[in-house]
Order: C-alpha cells, then sequence, then structure tokens
C-alpha cells in the first residue's frame, strides 16, 4: 500500500468532514438568520426547500458530468465553490438574496455530495475492502463539529453572517490542499464511451430504494423527533433537543464500525439487518411511554440505520465499471427521500397525529430489509484495486 493510497483516502474522509461542517453550519444558526433578515417560519421554509431543491437538480443532472469529468475534476472544482457559496449565504441582505444564495449553495453541495461519494468508491476499489462507512463517519463528525462549534459561536456573540463567514474562510484553502489527494476514477468515458454506459443496471435502481428508504428516516429523525419529544411524550424543550444529537452518536458508532462488520457478514445480510433492526429500534420510540426511554431508542435508530445509505452508495459504485454515474443515480434518489420525508409526515401528522405519522420509519424499515432481498448474492461488497500502485502518485 502506498503513501499516496492511504493520503487519499484521508483526504476524502476530510472531504466528507468538511462537507457535513459547513452543511451543518448553516442549519444550527437558522434562528440566527431568521432574526437576522426579519424571516417568518414559512420563510424559513421555502429557503431550505430552495436550498434542497438546487442540491436535488445538481444531483439529478451528475450521471453524464461524472461520466465525462470523474469526481476528482468536479470535486477540485465543485468543493471550492460550496464553501464560496456558503460565504454568499452569509453575507445576503435581503431574502431574494438569499434564496438566490441558498439556490447556489445547494446546488454546489449537490455536485459535492455525489462527486464525495464517488471519490469514497474509487478509493475503496483501490484499497479492496469495505471503507465508506468510514467516509460517511467524517459526515457525522463534521455534523456534530457544526453543532458544538455554533453553539461556541452563539455564547460568543457572533452574528449569522459572521459565523458563516468564518466557517467558509476556513473551508476554502483546506478543501483547495485536500484536492491534490484525490484519485482519478476507475474510468472515465468519452464520447461514445460515455454514451453506451449511460444505461444502469436494474441493481443500482434498487439501491436508489433503498438509500430513498434511509435518507427518509434519516430526515424524520432530524425534522421531527424534537417536536414529538416535547409535544408528544411532555419532554423539556431542552431535552427534547437532545433527541438529534444522540441519534447522530449513534449514526457516528455505526459507521465507525460497520466496514468491519460488513467485511465479515456481507453487505447484502448487512443492509437486511438494519432495516429490521431500523423498524424495531424506532417501533419503541413511537410506543415509549416516557420521553427518556424515546431519547434512549434515538441513539439505537442511529446504529441501526447509520450504514444503509453508505453500503447503498458503494454497492452502486461497484457495480460498474465507473462508479460516478451510477453513485449520482444512487444518490439523487436518496436524496429525494431526505427532502420529502418532511413534507409526508407534516401531511399525515395533519391528518392524524404526529405519533402516528412517525409510524412511517418503522415501515421504511420493513422495505428496507425487503428490497435487499432482492439484491443479487454474487453482488461484490468492494472491488479489487484495478490500477496500479505505480499510478497513484499521479494523484499527489
Amino acid at each position: 500500500m502506498t503513501r499516496d493510497l492511504r493520503t487519499a483516502r484521508t483526504g476524502a474522509v476530510l472531504t466528507f468532514v468538511l462537507a457535513g461542517l459547513m452543511c451543518g453550519s448553516m442549519t444550527v444558526r437558522i434562528p440566527a438568520l431568521s432574526d437576522k433578515l426579519g424571516l417568518s417560519e414559512g420563510s424559513i421554509g421555502v429557503t431550505l426547500l430552495v436550498w434542497g431543491l438546487g442540491a436535488l437538480v445538481t444531483m439529478q443532472s451528475m450521471r453524464g458530468v461524472m461520466t465525462r469529468f470523474g469526481s476528482r475534476s468536479i470535486l477540485r472544482v465543485g468543493a471550492p465553490l460550496c464553501a464560496a457559496t456558503l460565504a454568499l449565504l452569509a453575507f445576503a441582505p435581503t431574502f431574494p438574496l438569499l434564496l438566490v444564495a441558498a439556490g447556489l449553495f445547494g446546488m454546489a453541495f449537490g455536485a459535492v455530495d455525489i462527486a464525495m461519494n464517488a471519490q469514497g468508491s474509487a478509493v475503496e476499489r483501490a484499497y479492496g475492502r469495505p471503507l465508506m462507512n468510514g467516509m460517511h463517519a467524517g459526515w457525522c463528525v463534521g455534523a456534530i463539529s457544526a453543532g458544538l462549534l455554533g453553539t461556541a459561536a452563539i455564547a460568543a456573540g457572533l452574528s449569522f453572517t459572521a459565523h458563516l463567514a468564518l466557517i467558509a474562510l476556513l473551508a476554502l484553502p483546506l478543501l483547495v490542499f485536500i484536492s491534490r489527494t484525490y484519485l482519478p476514477d476507475p474510468a472515465v468515458a468519452t464520447g461514445g464511451e460515455a454514451r453506451a454506459r449511460h444505461r444502469m443496471p436494474p441493481v443500482v435502481y434498487l439501491l436508489g430504494v433503498i438509500a430513498f428508504c434511509a435518507f427518509m428516516v434519516e430526515g424524520t429523525v432530524a425534522d421531527w423527533n424534537g417536536l414529538y419529544l416535547r409535544d408528544v411524550l411532555g419532554a423539556p424543550e431542552a431535552l427534547a433537543a437532545l433527541g438529534y444529537p444522540i441519534f447522530e452518536a449513534g449514526m457516528l458508532l455505526g459507521r465507525l464500525t460497520g466496514d468491519r462488520v460488513r467485511a465479515r457478514f456481507g453487505a447484502r445480510g448487512m443492509i437486511i439487518t438494519s432495516g429490521l433492526a431500523t423498524a424495531a429500534t424506532f417501533t419503541v420510540v413511537i410506543t415509549a411511554s416516557t420521553f427518556l426511554v424515546a431519547l434512549s431508542a434515538m441513539f439505537f435508530v442511529g446504529i441501526a440505520v447509520a450504514t444503509v445509505s453508505p453500503m447503498a452508495m458503494s454497492l452502486a459504485g461497484g457495480a460498474v465499471g465507473n462508479p460516478g454515474p451510477a453513485i449520482a443515480q444512487t444518490g439523487a434518489m436518496g436524496y429525494a427521500g431526505l427532502l420529502l420525508g418532511p413534507v409526508i409526515i407534516g401531511f399525515l401528522s395533519d391528518v392524524a397525529t404526529l405519533g402516528t405519522a412517525l409510524g412511517i420509519a418503522v415501515v421504511l424499515g420493513v422495505v428496507i430489509a425487503l428490497v435487499a432481498r432482492f439484491l443479487p448474492r454474487g453482488l461484490r461488497d468492494s472491488a479489487p484495486a484495478e490500477t496500479p500502485e505505480r499510478e497513484f502518485s499521479m494523484a499527489a
């Protein structure tokens, strides 16, 4: 194993960390953004929707772009743009300009999200063993760091503008520096070759359905667990706010250990087990008689669902010669779940109750397990290294 290959793995993990830091920093200061521009809850909702749609539009268009250019080229451009557009968001002086900045930030993030997963797949192939869960653990570290830094920024009296500008100023040079570590994708097609590879094998769409369900569970917890703990189970607001960090802590633990578990038991069986565990643990959440039981269960929901979306991305990348387009397809389908989840939960809670609406997470866990049973048993868990070690010096 060469030094360049180890450096590439470190660079990929740090990209996930910085992506989680930038996105988390935006969301943790939403109340400050509301105060800065005098925005209503509806206006904040529109801002987040524009950001999400911007990301989804980019993700949907990434198949052809990834086929033509590969993850390394896209990250070298898109990652610094992500930091730059975060700065635009920080300095937006009016609501219309905020929407423009949010859309641009979402579009840049959408490109980075797909490309960093494809880069993770390229590194995983070069190592010849599962690594994607560890990559996504970097995202958890970034998101948790965003929460801690946000708390410190609030305590220090930093404004929304100053806080996000500092995060962008920190991330931009780091992302430029990290870009030297990226590996070339295993196969970047051109011209007619790219058109010939446009069709995805059916397994990629199955993995997209699995990612959709997993992301929808994550979005449900992120957006609704605090309200459920406070309004349904009667938790004090300060304790209700702990639901998501506790869930993220479980996610981090699951992803740090997920690659070793996958190497031992295989991805297909692990996804089936994770889906059933997600359904079981979320059943405890929605049937809990006290908020303390539900809070504890959130940790185990995090562990259960943590590895599903990283494994879906990894398996999609391993199903074809060039991982980028397949990961773009799976990622776009998954991210649609993250966007639609909160909307569906809100609609169902109006029709029934919030507790009943959250039962959809139990159903999603069962769907993950059922769909995973249709995955081919011979689907490779990690592709062998396809590039001679002497070629990895090209990545520096």
